[in-house]
């Protein structure tokens, strides 16, 4: 997520008037008060957000005052406040790399002792999901928002006017592109500006060559995952896609952000685009008549010979709230965490477009903004046996920048195959 999400929210944010709202309290001052400061991330989610917390307050003697932070200062935000006497009690994040360095100093506190007094808090949740907060073998957080899975988006009229249907293969996808190209279309849109939307084609293209270990081998330190023979197939097998003309001869100019690739699709100009599932909803805020009628998705293409089960998806498993070890109230805090499973939790998420990775989420799907779409996810999501994070959460981040920089400058040629390995190799481990 990262980036993508700071962009993105950090327009919602603004245009909703959100100002930050971290007082003086937090984890180290308020037990007089008798209330925990709970940070999250400012955009339009905030409203189930106040929503839960009202209801949380309706019935605790500790009350929960929510902190919202617009999205582009969030991070900043966090990483000043998160060892000082203002720090939260509970926070958002994205699991893995972004609450990494905070367990390791010792900030955190371990959901073992409230899993055991409520299993609920894990088994109501899907397993690839809750793993994803799960740092050293212990749980970290608590999943509190939708899963954004990675879905190939295509125009179906695009598809049907060349003669194609949706590739199940990078085989297919490849002789897609050919056909797509001959017919004076962009076969593939891409926001190359923004750098992270490249990242996706990285992340899946791994996962499927060589499986979720080689990324998870290299996230952990073993820098010599990145010159293995499956990284090296991978990197070939993306640059023979990019230098094919596959996403055009202008994608580093082209925006996701400010609707420039959704557009390009929408128009019929282009006909596939790789983005996480919220592109369904922002298809349907800019152009309704084309996600209603020619809005088509599928899971990413197999690739003959990978050693990655072509279930695996990639992208963010959920957003997650996290407890600080020097709260003052944890039986509150635990209280507020059981109704991130809650039947109000699953409902109102649903009814803003967001997908909860409750194991009840099911029963409630006629509710949502596009039923078909969320069962389609959900299903994607519940059978996948690995669901690997996006690279740059899944890094510290402070190897944001340096990442999306080698993964641009492989796309545009600026670096070889040994280049971008060694900028890889070069990141800090998480």
């Amino acid at each position: 997520m990262g980036s993508r999400f700071a962009a993105m929210a950090a327009a919602t944010a603004l245009v909703l008037g959100m100002t930050a709202a971290c007082g003086s309290g937090g984890a180290s001052s308020d037990a007089r008060s008798g209330t925990i400061h709970v940070m999250v991330y400012g955009d339009a989610t905030n409203k189930v957000e106040k929503q839960i917390a009202d209801t949380f307050n309706k019935t605790s003697k500790v009350k929960v005052v929510l902190d919202t932070v617009p999205g582009a200062d969030y991070q900043q935000k966090l990483q000043t406040v998160i060892n000082t006497p203002q720090a939260p009690d509970v926070f958002f994040n994205w699991g893995g790399g972004s609450i990494k360095p905070f367990v390791k100093g010792g900030l955190l506190l371990p959901l073992d002792d409230f899993i055991a007094k409520d299993p609920g808090l894990k088994g109501n949740f899907l397993p690839t999901v809750f793993n994803s907060a799960v740092v050293d073998g212990k749980p970290y957080g608590i999943p509190m928002r939708g899963t954004q899975p990675v879905l190939l988006f295509h125009n179906k009229k695009v598809l049907a006017d060349a003669g194609l249907t949706p590739p199940r293969t990078w085989e297919e996808l490849v002789a897609a592109t050919k056909t797509l190209k001959a017919k004076g279309k962009t076969p593939i849109a891409l926001g190359g500006a923004d750098q992270w939307p490249t990242l996706m084609w990285f992340e899946y293209l791994y996962d499927r060559i060589a499986g979720p270990g080689l990324f998870q081998r290299a996230v952990n330190g073993d820098k010599g995952a990145w010159a293995s023979e499956d990284s090296r197939k991978a990197l070939a097998t993306l640059k023979e896609l990019a230098d094919s003309g596959a996403f055009g001869g202008n994608f580093d100019s082209v925006k996701f952000t400010d609707g420039g690739s959704p557009a390009l699709v929408a128009k019929g100009k282009a006909a596939f685009e790789l983005m996480g599932s919220w592109y369904y909803s922002t298809q349907q805020d800019a152009n309704p008549d084309f996600a209603k009628s020619d809005l088509g998705y599928t899971g990413f293409p197999t690739v003959s010979g990978g050693k990655g089960d072509p279930a695996d998806v990639v992208g963010n498993p959920n957003n997650f709230y996290s407890v600080l070890k020097k709260t003052k109230h944890p039986e509150a805090a635990a209280a507020f965490l059981k109704l991130m499973y809650s039947e109000e939790f699953v409902k109102a998420q649903l009814a803003l477009g967001n997908l909860p990775t409750t194991v009840n989420t099911p029963d409630f799907l006629g509710s949502s903004a596009s039923p078909e779409y969320s069962k389609y996810q959900y299903d994607l999501v519940k059978a996948a046996p690995s669901f690997q994070l996006s690279w740059d959460q899944a890094y510290p981040q402070s190897a944001s920048t340096r990442l999306h920089t080698a993964i641009q400058q492989f796309f545009d040629g600026k670096l070889d195959a040994d280049g971008f390995i060694k900028a890889m190799q070069a990141l800090p481990a998480s």
